[in-house]
């Protein structure tokens, strides 16, 4: 298809606000939503990537930015990678209080890896424990070299909390977005990445895409890998039907034909016949897919755990993933059976229920009431969270208490035969001197020559000093009677040994 030339023209810059978990990236997010555009969001801690176009204006003139809200727990690292990937410019959170602290330099880490200009955002200047040059300070120490302080990476005190400095934060990046000369074709068909996707029970699956360069409009194919869609239900961030969408733009598209995956590049098509082709092409590049399960930990362990993945979401099935591979138990292995975004159905308790061990597991998704009654007459164990450190925590306990036990001896006492009184069948009565340990009535024995076990046998009777008694200690002689088809002669040891499981 051709176009007519148009010269590249300014675009806003995407911006990826990072930082740990508490120090107060959500909050700063809230506020610019709450001040900068028209229809308010909730508040909350987020688990998902999602994106939203602010206006700020300066010199009487509006300018548009484009920011990205990611994930702040560790657990969501490839999310935040992903966000990293679309931006052009980071923010990175820091608490005047607390300073940097891991999850700091993690974002930071990303950050310097993609080679993203960055402003830092000195938060929480309203507390009373805040103090910003120790702050300043603690980002130097840690490769951050802020202006005025050796380096030329730009900072503003802020209170996400108050709104004090953010103006001033908006502008920094306006500034940074200038310099880094960010520039789009709104003649090309859009290319972008899918930032996340979505099952929705009434409007199928959908996807929330970042335009990088070019325009979407009707008439369009979006394709993004193996998936395609129509230009039929598109919306904005605010969940506004639209016709048209441009660079740096959050567009939200309905009526794919398969799940695309987060951070999968996406190209828009005017000719369905070229956006088959592409599709095509993409499905035949990634070849046949195999069906054989996926598994966390050898294949061949002792004990495996069937699992059946939920999530609302593509990007937090792979979060709920990254979490299982921290999962270590021995002789024990995690195997995917299923896994997929949406509600848990009946299908899923279905097939969880042809093992005893298998577990359906849901995230930020809802059991379907058929699937429900499933339960209850299968028996099917099915946990549902909310919170990525609980699931977590369940798992690691489950994981132990599922792990297959071995079961040991463990030798609590030896004793060296040194008479042989008489043999008599299976029963022998032995004299001897307790080595170390103890010796104990009706436990088990190992019959030890030159170092070989020659067989085992069980300590019936027990005297000490021609006295009955159910324990012998070390450095004392005893007699006792030992059943066993072992022959026992003089010089054998007997290690007289306990079960246990680990």
């Amino acid at each position: 298809m051709s176009h007519s030339p148009v010269k590249h023209i300014e675009r806003p810059p995407v911006v990826a606000v990072m930082g740990h978990i508490d120090h107060g990236k959500s909050t700063l997010l809230d506020y610019i939503r709450s001040t900068n555009i028209v229809d308010k969001e909730a508040g909350g801690i987020t688990q998902h990537v999602s994106a939203y176009e602010v206006v700020h204006k300066e010199g009487g003139v509006e300018r548009k930015i484009t920011f990205l809200d990611t994930p702040g727990h560790a657990a969501f690292s490839i999310m935040r990678e992903r966000g990293v990937e679309i931006a052009d410019i980071g923010i990175l959170v820091v608490s005047a209080e607390d300073g940097v602290k891991a999850q700091t330099l993690e974002a930071l880490k990303q950050i310097v890896s993609q080679k993203l200009p960055y402003i830092v955002a000195i938060n929480k200047i309203d507390k009373p424990n805040a103090n910003i040059e120790r702050t300043k300070m603690s980002l130097v120490e840690n490769g951050v070299y802020l202006e005025g302080m050796g380096g030329s990476v730009s900072f503003v005190a802020i209170s996400a909390k108050t709104g004090a400095g953010i103006p001033e934060l908006l502008s920094t990046i306006l500034l940074t977005a200038d310099l880094a000369e960010l520039k789009g074709n709104p003649s090309e068909p859009a290319e972008g990445y899918v930032l996340e996707s979505s099952m929705e029970a009434k409007r199928g699956t959908s996807a929330t895409l970042i335009i990088k360069n070019g325009t979407i409009k009707k008439g369009a194919f979006v394709v993004a890998g193996t998936a395609l869609a129509p230009f039929r239900i598109v919306e904005d961030f605010l969940g506004k039907a639209i016709v048209e969408a441009t660079c740096s733009s959050p567009i939200k598209v309905t009526g794919w034909d398969e799940i695309p995956q987060s951070g999968t590049l996406f190209q828009v098509y005017y000719d369905k016949k070229d956006a088959e082709a592409a599709q095509r092409n993409a499905k035949e590049a990634r070849g046949v897919i195999s069906k054989d399960p996926e598994f966390i930990g050898p294949k061949d362990a002792q004990k495996v755990i069937p699992l059946v993945l939920k999530a609302d979401v593509v990007g937090t099935l792979d979060a709920v993933k990254q979490e299982l591979r921290k999962i270590k138990a021995e002789n024990l292995s995690l195997k995917i059976i299923s896994q997929g975004v949406g509600p848990i159905t009946e299908n899923d308790i279905l097939l969880a229920s042809s093992d005893p061990l298998a577990v359906v597991i849901g995230f930020h998704t809802k059991l379907e009431s058929k699937a429900r009654d499933q339960v209850e007459r299968l028996k099917v164990k099915v946990e549902q969270f909310d919170i990525i450190y609980k699931l977590t925590e369940w798992l690691t306990e489950y994981a132990e208490i599922a792990r297959p036990r071995e079961e040991t001896d463990e030798v609590i006492g030896t004793l060296k035969v040194l008479r042989i009184f008489s043999q008599n069948k299976e029963k022998q009565v032995v004299g001897g001197k307790v080595l170390t340990g103890s010796i104990k009535i009706s436990h088990p024995v190992k019959i030890i020559r030159r170092e070989h076990d020659l067989g085992k046998g069980k300590i019936t009777e027990l005297q000490s000093a021609k006295v009955k008694t159910n324990e012998v200690l070390a450095d004392t002689e005893c007699g006792l009677l030992v059943e066993s088809k072992t022959e026992i002669a003089i010089g054998d040891t007997l290690e007289c040994f306990i079960k246990v499981t680990k």
